[in-house]
Order: structure tokens, then sequence, then C-alpha cells
């Protein structure tokens, strides 16, 4: 029997050191987790990183913690766990979903898994802050930079007089390793302060007080009374009520939902920044943070800066305010009240086919008397502004001009009160070109306004500045402070913020219109996911305070000037011999909108098989169409975008604009089909010119011998088409002269296959006949074998039987023979015996004999009876 083959299985290899033998990094490859548990009883500070050697992620981060472990070896116990080895108890204790992991333990605090890039700089900084998770507040120096960081601060009082450890110091000490737990992007610090004195700047009188500072709400302290006092619930109370004005954002790579869920909050401003975490001072940084705050200043309190002299009843300090007094200054014809009560007016546009609109903003300026005095209006009238823009449309031909580099301000009294004016001051804005030259010195940096007889401002024309270059789109109405300040407050539209590291994810902002070339990797961009909807800070621009206030305050108003990013497609090269022009988001306007050509578009998409069809269709189309007055093109809306005025929900979309009223633009009907001649005639049907537009003999002479060329034209096309039917026809005719063939043959073929499968069966029956004989005939061989066989063992059965006759009739021979030189030697001896006993020997030997004979005999017939079986 034969046996199964075992299976063979090759047993893992040996694992091997994965860092070097002389690294600070202890490498315990063999997955020795109980050692390594051994070795962090001794060290205070302690980090495990947990890898697979063949994970490539684990390889890029190794050089990563051997560079962090060099400089901070002396401080902190460095263990690294082969987790992957199947015989390790690493691997058997512990289950990860992903590799490398980083686990920091502070004594026997932990873990505090990592979460970070694994980048050496991030993980540095954040083992720093699990070494020192409190920072020590010695004096109101310290006190006051510690407020003044945009990031949430929690402070805690203890006096270290009475005993080397207050009560309530190592629960607070706890609170700070948990936030560093929960919270791996370390937003929230903590602080001790040790000095009654410097604790009384924030009202903490009691030991044991934690205070959370908030800039723009109030400042928080525990409610020990409500809450018990344990790290857990600090822990909990600061993460719930920390003021997050600028977040960052830190995406680890994978399949994530980080950025769709913080978008769908609203409005985004993404700010990419190059980060060094290790770095003492952020100038860049702090000008955003300082933006942010002023952004969210609702109450006009001096949030960056905060004064620790004066606090109100809540703990909370009171601020300075450091207004400007900049535009303070104006004369007092033209004064406005500090919180001035303005509405955006946009005005027509002054010709069918120009992008150009006047954009107004118009404001409310009360005054008392004949002299002009201030009248503080805390909130808009409703009714006051819908009487304002009764007044302004009344006068808008005042305001209306083709093009104006300069702003046009104008002041008009109301109809409704002789105590109050309204002014307007107006500029034209372009809706979709709205990158203008820079200038230092140019209206919107001016100050003052003045104002010539007829209310119009008399200036000397500018070039009109990047939209972002501008301190404000009026000048003259800036409120107190900074020109954003608690504008999250006064907009529906309220930003978030969010930081990002260029030197990370600068990918994110090149997919949002970055530059890929640019030597300094800074970028804002502003997300609106709700309108679909993004704009671009100009990266000509220094992404400064100043500018990112501008790119903000543009985006809050009504009818932004922002102009809306469109995505394109790197990736195509346009063949300027095509017969199809191929349209991307940069050459659309000019392609399309300001083309002088009739131009023919369609909508398609690279998944679209249908819009695949009709490529030939429009070849032909291009190449019957006479190339100076059409224009057949084409764009992928799946890798370019659009303005909203021309997108389409439907593929493939075929839109025909007519020359000269482009604006009017005709969708080809959904319910015809798409060939030569229906394009052709929907072409015709709306190229010709508008009826409402007058034309002269000349015009009308030349759209006569256009009209004549293309019947022309068209004429020669039908000939060569009849030709073609022509020709259609006689390969019709020989189709059906080979179909006629083609039926014979079958009807032919039909009736063989009816004799081929009567033989079938025919031959189907004598077949089953056959195998039914065959059957027989095997049966009765089977038979016939069976009993040769049965012969063959009886005859070998009586070959042996004869075999062992033969020997015993030779031993009776040989003993006759013994009997016989007896019988004869007795003879001899007994001669002279007595007759009787010759008588008695004799007859003796003859009954002998018989005996022998008949022996012989009975054994010769059973031989031969044998044989006849």
């Amino acid at each position: 029997s034969c046996s199964r083959a075992k299976d063979v299985t090759m047993p893992a290899k040996l694992p091997v050191n994965f860092f070097s033998p002389r690294s600070p990094v202890i490498d315990l490859f063999r997955g020795q987790l109980d050692y390594a548990d051994h070795l962090r009883q001794d060290s205070e500070i302690v980090l495990y990183f947990f890898y697979a050697p063949w994970c490539g992620q684990s390889i890029a981060a190794r050089e990563e913690v051997e560079g962090v472990a060099s400089r901070l070896s002396d401080q902190v116990l460095f263990v690294a766990v082969n987790c992957w080895w199947n015989q390790g108890k690493c691997r058997k204790q512990k289950h990860f979903f992903y590799f490398p992991v980083i686990h920091l333990y502070h004594q026997s605090f932990g873990p505090i898994e990592y979460k970070g890039p694994m980048i050496a700089v991030y993980i540095e900084k954040f083992v720093r802050r699990v070494m020192t998770p409190l920072l020590y507040i010695s004096s109101r120096s310290k006190l006051l930079d510690f407020l003044s960081n945009y990031e949430p601060g929690v402070l805690g009082y203890f006096e270290f007089n009475a005993s080397p450890q207050p009560p309530g110091y190592l629960t607070f000490f706890m609170s700070a390793l948990h936030s560093l737990k929960k919270d791996y992007l370390g937003t929230i610090r903590f602080g001790v302060i040790t000095d009654k004195r410097v604790a009384e700047e924030i009202s903490l009188v009691h030991s044991g007080s934690v205070y959370l500072h908030r800039h723009v709400n109030t400042s928080l302290v525990y409610p020990s009374d409500i809450m018990n006092y344990t790290a857990e619930n600090i822990c909990k109370w600061a993460l719930e009520n920390r003021e997050m004005l600028v977040r960052w954002l830190r995406p680890h790579g994978g399949k994530s939902l980080l950025l769709n869920n913080e978008l769908k909050k609203g409005p985004a401003l993404l700010i990419f920044i190059p980060y060094n975490p290790l770095a003492e001072i952020h100038p860049l940084l702090d000008e955003i943070t300082k933006v942010a705050l002023e952004y969210h200043n609702c109450n006009k309190s001096q949030a960056a800066k905060p004064d620790l002299q004066h606090f109100g009843d809540t703990g909370s300090p009171v601020f300075d305010s450091s207004a400007s007094d900049a535009h303070k200054t104006l004369s007092e014809t033209f004064s406005i009240a500090q919180y001035p009560c303005c509405n955006t007016v946009v005005l027509p546009q002054w010709h069918s086919i120009s992008r150009t609109h006047n954009v107004c903003e118009l404001c409310i300026n009360q005054t008392l008397g004949v002299k002009p005095n201030k009248v503080h209006v805390p909130h808009c009238n409703f009714l006051e502004i819908e009487a304002a823009l009764d007044s302004f449309y009344l006068q808008e031909r005042t305001f209306f001009q083709v093009i104006s580099n300069t702003i046009e301000c104008s002041n008009f009294l109301s109809f409704y009160s002789p105590f109050s004016y309204y002014t307007a001051c107006c500029r034209t804005v372009n809706r979709h070109f709205l990158s203008f030259i820079s200038s230092e010195e140019t209206i919107f940096q001016t100050p003052e306004v003045a104002f010539s007889s007829h209310g119009k401002k008399d200036n000397t024309p500018y070039s009109i500045p990047h939209i972002e270059d501008r301190n404000c789109f009026i000048p003259d109405l800036h409120i107190s402070g900074t020109n954003i300040t608690g504008l999250s407050c006064r907009t529906n539209k309220t930003l978030n913020f969010y930081l990002l590291d260029s030197n990370l994810f600068w990918i994110y902002a090149e997919r949002l219109g970055a530059t890929r070339s640019t030597h300094l990797k800074e970028f804002a961009a502003i997300v609106d996911l709700k309108e679909e909807v993004h704009y671009v800070l100009d990266q000509n621009q220094s992404l400064a305070g100043s500018t990112l206030e501008n790119f903000i305050k543009n985006f809050s108003i009504f009818y932004s000037p922002l102009k809306r990013h469109l995505v394109q497609d790197p990736s195509l090269h346009l063949d300027k011999h095509r017969v199809i022009t191929e349209v991307t988001t940069n050459t659309f306007y000019d392609t399309v909108v300001l083309s002088e050509k009739n131009v023919l578009l369609l909508y398609y998409a690279q998944w679209c098989g249908f819009c695949a069809s009709l490529n030939h269709i429009f070849i032909q189309l291009a190449r019957l169409l006479p190339p100076d007055n059409f224009t057949v093109a084409r764009i992928d809306i799946t890798q370019n975008d659009l303005p909203w005025e021309f997108m389409t929900d439907h593929i493939p979309t075929i839109l025909f604009f007519p020359h000269q009223r482009k604006e009017q633009s005709v969708k080809f009907p959904e319910d015809i089909s798409v060939n030569l001649p229906n394009l052709l005639k929907f072409i015709l049907n709306h190229s010709s010119l508008s009826s409402s537009e007058p034309c002269t003999k000349d015009c009308l002479h030349k759209e006569t011998v256009l009209q004549q060329g293309h019947i022309s034209h068209l004429e020669r096309e039908i000939q060569k088409l009849r030709s073609e039917i022509g020709a259609l026809h006689q390969a019709h005719d020989q189709l059906e002269a080979q179909l006629s063939e083609a039926r014979r043959e079958e009807q032919r073929l039909e009736r063989q296959k009816h004799t081929l499968e009567k033989q079938h069966k025919t031959l189907q029956l004598h077949s089953e006949q056959l195998q039914a004989t065959y059957n027989q005939k095997n049966q009765e061989l089977l038979e016939m074998a069976e009993k040769l066989q049965d012969l063959a063992d009886a005859s070998e059965n009586l070959l042996k039987e004869n075999t062992l006759l033969r020997i015993l009739v030779a031993s009776r021979e040989e003993k006759l023979q013994s009997k016989e030189e007896i019988k004869e030697s007795l003879q001899s001896d007994q001669v002279l015996s007595k007759d009787n006993d010759v008588s008695v020997s004799t007859a003796t030997a003859t009954l002998e004999e018989k005996r022998i004979d008949n022996a012989d005999t009975i054994e010769a017939d059973h031989s031969s009876g044998n044989r006849t079986e």
C-alpha cells in the first residue's frame, strides 16, 4: 500500500537586527516584549518602536527614530521591538493593524500612542512634550507669553511651601499626560504657577485651582465643587471647553474622512506654510494666528495682547484696545459712523456680451443740524437700507460708466429725511479676469476723499491693483480696529482656519491650484464645499497678515470680487492641426465666448462610451463647415471646471454659440438623434443674424454670398451623397442576389441534414444491436475463461499427485528389493530348516506380494479416474 506524501512547510527565517548594533536604539528583533517591560522599570521616559521588518514605512521611519534617539538617548530609553516574528511574545500579545507604532511611557503612565507624521522633528517635539508636560510659570512675563500663544492654555496654581508635593499637583500633572494621550497634536498646553502674586494676575487665589485661558470667549476656572478633582475630569473639561481658532490638519496618508468632515462644517481657509515644530519662533504662524484672533474677536477686545492688570468679575482678563486712528481723520463733510450701515450694490452690465460690472458700496450717513455730527447706530435698519437703495437706483446713471479705472464716489441726500444723506463709491470689476497690476500708490490706500462740486471724486486715474493688494474696497468705510475685527460675527460666510505643513502635504496645495515649481511653499485657498467653489490667493503675493485680511474680507462681502479657481487637465497637449478643437478651462473664453466665429461645443467625459461614438460625426461636420466662420470644439468636463452658467448636468451635451450672441447659446434637442444632417440643420437654423439687429446692404450682400456659398457647398455634398446612394443601391442588389443564393443553399443543406439525421438514427440502432451482441459474447468468453482456469488448476493438482505417486512407487521398489535380498539370505541360511517352515514363509511372501499388487492396482485405478475427470 502506498502512503500519501505529507505537506512540507518551510520554517520562517530567523529574524536579524533591524537597527545597527552601534545605534542608540535597543533592538529586540526577536520580539522579547517581557524584556522590554523589564527595561522600562529602570527608566523614567521610554519610547517603544514596534515594527515589522518587511514594512516599507517601518524602514522609512527607522532613520527618523534613530536620529531622535541620537539627540535624546541620555534622557529617554529607545526600545525597538519586532512585532512580526511569530515566535516572539510581542506578536502573541499585541495585535496591531498597521506598522510602525510608537508608544511612550512616563514612568508608570502609558502607553501614550504617537499618531503624528513619522518625521524626526515631529517625533522629537512629541517626546519632549511627554518629558515635560507642564511649563513652569515663574514670572509675570512668562505668564504673558503663555497667555499670548494661540493654543489653548490650562494653568494650575500650587503652593510648594508646605510640602514637596502639594495636594492636587500630581493629579494636575497626570491630566497633562492624559491630554497628550487623547490629543496627539498636543493642542492644549499645561502650565503650573507657584508664585502667589503671579497667580493673582489671573484671579487664582486658592492652591489647586485650575484656569483655562481663552482669547475670545470668557476664560474658565475648573468647577471643583461640581466635578470631582481627577486627572480624567480635568482633561475632559479642558478638551470640551477649549477654544480652537486655528486647527492643524495632518492627514495620515491612508483612507480618511478628516478633510471631508472639516470641510462640511462650512467655508474653510486652508493655509500651507513650512513648519518646524522645534523652532523657537514662528513669525509667519504668529501673524496668521493674529489674523484669526482678530477675525473671531467679536467684542472688539485686543485679544492678541492680553493686559494682565485688569480683570472682570468672571476671572477673564479685560484687554486694551489698540485700534488704528488712520481712518478717523476724514473731513466732516464725509463723516461716517463708527459702525456704518452699508450694502453692496451690483449695477447691470453695460453690454450684453460684457464681462464687467460696476460694483458700489452704499452707506447711510446720519447727521443732525447744519453741522454734521456723528450719530452711532448699533444696528442697521432694513427700512433705511431699502430707502437708500430706492434713492440710489433713481440716480443709477450717475454711477453707470463703461470702464472706470478709479473709484467714483458721490453724496446725495435722502428723499425721506433732511438730516441724513447717502454715500456711494463705485468701481468697475471684471467678472472673469481680476489679476490686476499691483500698485503701492493707489487710491485704495488714500485715507482722505475730496469731492468736486457735483459730488464725484476728483482724482487722476491709477492702475487697478490686484484684489488682494487693497486694504478695503472702500477705504473710507473702515471700522475701528483692523478691517476684519469681529468679521466672523458680521457675515454669513464664516471661515474656519486650518493650517497644513507644506513640507509634508504640498500635494494637497497642488491639487488646489498651487504652482509645482515654486521655491517658497506658501499657499492659501478658501474652499466652500456647499457652493462647490474654491478661491486661491495669488501666489505672486507674499503670505502675510495684510494679504490674508484682504483675502478674507473680499470673500466675506455679498458680491465677492474673488475669481473662482477652475481646475484644468494638466496632461492635455493641444494640437493646432486637429480638426476638432480641444477646449480647456484656460482656453474656454478665448475659444468659445470671445471667439468671432460660430462655435459648436460638445461636452463629453472619458468614461462616456456614447460620446466616443460621436467623434466621427463631429469630424465630418468640422470638414464640411467653413473654418473661417465655424469652430467645432469639445471639452472634457470631468477634467476641466467651468463657470456655473456654462455647466451642464447631462453627458453628452451639444451647445451652439452663435456669433455676436454668445450669451444666447442653444442646446441641441435631446429627443433628436445626433447625426450629420440633423446637426447641419440645427446649426443653419441658429446661425442667422438676429432680426433685432439692423443690417446694411453690405451686410445683406455678404450674407447672401455666404448663403450662396453654403448652398453650392451643400449641393456638391448632396451630389456626392447621391452618387454614394447609387453605389449603395448596386451593392444592395448584389447583396439580394447573394442572399437568395444563400437561401437556396440553406434549403439544400436542410435536406441533407434530414437525410443525415435518418442515417444517424439507423446507425445508432445498429450500434445498439452490436453493443448487445458484444456484451453477450463477452459474457460467454468470461464463463469459458473461468472453466479453463478451473481445468488448469485441476491439471496442476494431478501433476502434483503424479509426482507423489512416482516417489511412492520408487520407495516401494526399494523396499521389495531389500526384502528379496533378505529372503535370499534367509533361504541360504535356512536350507536345512524344516519343510513346514519353508511352506509357511512361502505362503507369507505370496500373501505379501498379493497385498502389494492389490495396493498398486487401487492406486492405478484412482489415478486413472482422476485423469478421466
